[in-house]
């Protein structure tokens, strides 16, 4: 059909059919966004043609808001996982050197084109630009082409029934994984207290350092007939009554340091409020809360602050985040400067500022080019990819820059990385289905049949080793190995499956490794004759 070569057109039906397959399940398995790959393969076949923009821009706006969404949880993740996730990723790619090692010899194998279907079984471009500058020859393309196709679908195919293959219940494991983040972040409460403790009577908060001391904030205090919130400056008497904000453990320190918990409410006078403030004025994103000195500035005290569903302890050097809301209890007067001073603006909260985007982009590309000249004729680069997702891991870290924030609400996230992914998986898969007929009957079994081993070992070794001898979370795992096999569509598969951002962030945590290993023994393989 004429139709069909209109690249709009295609794109479009292909993206259609593609959600239409992927919510059909079979043996209990779907394939949700990722059907939209073999929907294009069959197009490729077809001879639909994709102009190559399209898998570029998709590509480069899917990897940097992987980016952006893993970078505040990247370091914290790589702290407490960090050499688990390496050792597992490295797994990989030396698992497939030691294969590609093994058929070079038994097969005797030309180590070009060895090289070249390491590289595809591994889905990495990178690898393949330096597997052809190490060997100078054009095998190594043909190797990579033979091996690619199968590494795209492999690495899907795998990360979906991998949970069945190790019994692995996602629902489950993903309360399980929440429920230890939330222990970093333990539920906020608050209780009322008498002052009862004869050592503080006549003192000062100030002079008390009560939320030091105790990690509990007063919001409220009563004495005789007022209630009012409190300044550094307010004296405490024997009688009265306290409202504390804080954990459990916290508001057990308060009343030690303060007196028993009594049941008895505080209601603020009329002349005071309390509500919820939304940041949204990129002046204060990245500030602190003693920078901010909102209790010095508008006698306002700050009870808890919620971030992305969790709500925090204040401190003194939390730092404020674009999309916090501050519950914030002050008078009525000074309320109205405080809601200027934070931005409160949910119009504000849902625009999406393209300019961070375009410009963190841009400083990914260029972080790409840059070259590292080692001794041996020894290159190393991170490529288009690994240079995006870098940078928008350490953007995303940062948070802010003078004038320009960094980060993005989460569904202006979803957006940009759902429509990338889309573009991706479709100029992917037309692609590498213009050839896959004509690569099979060409390469013959053997050469397929090698690169689907080189596909499928190290991602079965690295489960085993990920999940028997290091305990590793299904959503660690599945984010290691498409880590570790540098595969962006093995990615989408996991993100279809999961609404956690784990996978996400192992996966950012270990490709810059993986892409390492590759390189060097990748440059080893191509110095081996048999």
């Amino acid at each position: 059909m004429e139709i069909l070569t209109n690249p709009v057109f295609a794109l479009f039906l292909i993206i259609c059919i593609g959600f239409l397959l992927g919510r059909i399940k079979f043996l209990g398995i779907s394939f949700d966004v990722s059907a939209v790959i073999f929907v294009a393969l069959v197009f490729g076949h077809y001879g639909t043609e994709m102009p190559p923009i399209i898998e570029k821009i998709g590509m480069v706006l899917f990897i940097f808001t992987v980016g952006i969404q893993a970078g505040p949880g990247f370091f914290d993740s790589f702290r407490k996982n960090g050499r688990e996730l390496a050792v597992v990723a490295s797994v990989i790619i030396i698992a497939g050197a030691l294969g590609t090692l093994a058929f070079m010899y038994f097969l005797n194998l030309d180590s070009a084109i060895a090289v070249g279907i390491l590289c595809g079984a591994l889905t990495s471009t990178p690898g393949l630009t330096v597997a052809i500058e190490t060997t100078a020859s054009p095998l190594a393309s043909i190797g990579y082409g033979i091996a690619y196709p199968f590494g795209v679908i492999g690495v899907i195919l795998f990360v979906k029934v991998l949970p069945k293959l190790i019994r692995a219940d996602i629902k489950k494991e993903t309360e399980s994984i929440e429920s230890e983040l939330l222990k970093s972040y333990p539920v906020m409460m608050h209780k009322h207290f008498r002052v009862d403790n004869h050592t503080v009577f006549g003192r000062t908060l100030r002079d008390l350092r009560v939320r030091t001391m105790t990690g509990a904030t007063i919001s409220r205090v009563k004495h005789v007939e007022d209630a009012f919130t409190p300044s550094p400056e307010t004296i405490l008497h024997q009688g009265d009554i306290l409202r504390a904000v804080g954990t459990e453990d916290g508001l057990k320190r308060f009343a030690l340091l303060i007196g028993p918990v009594v049941d008895e409410d505080i209601n603020l006078g009329k002349e005071y409020e309390v509500q919820s403030v939304l940041v949204t004025n990129t002046e204060v994103v990245n500030r602190t809360l003693d920078e901010l000195n909102l209790h010095q500035s508008y006698n306002a005290v700050i009870t808890r602050i919620r971030r992305s569903g969790i709500d925090i302890a204040p401190s003194p050097n939390l730092q404020v985040k674009f999309g916090d809301k501050l519950l914030v209890a002050c008078r009525k007067e000074d309320m109205k400067q405080i809601v200027a001073l934070l931005g409160n603006n949910d119009q504000g909260l849902s625009d999406t500022d393209f300019f961070p985007i375009a410009a963190g982009i841009v400083l990914g590309i260029l972080a790409g080019q840059l070259q590292l000249s080692f001794p041996g004729n020894f290159t190393f680069g991170l490529g288009l990819s690994g240079g995006i997702l870098l940078v928008a891991i350490v953007l995303s870290s940062i948070g802010r820059t003078g004038p320009v924030v960094w980060t993005m609400t989460g569904s202006a996230n979803q957006l940009l990385r759902q429509l990338g992914l889309l573009l991706f998986l479709a100029g992917v898969g037309t692609s590498a289905g213009a050839h896959l007929v004509e690569t099979i009957q060409s390469a013959g079994l053997q050469l397929l049949f090698v690169g689907a081993a080189i596909t499928l070992i190290p991602m079965i070794v690295a489960a085993i080793v990920g999940r028997y001898v290091y305990k590793l979370n299904i959503l660690h795992l599945m984010g290691t190995i498409t880590g570790g096999m540098t595969s962006t569509p093995g990615l989408a598969a996991c993100d279809s499956m999961t609404n956690s951002n784990v996978p996400s962030t192992s996966y950012a945590a270990v490709y810059p490794i993986a892409m390492v290993v590759l390189i060097i023994l990748v440059q080893i393989l191509s110095l081996i004759q048999f």
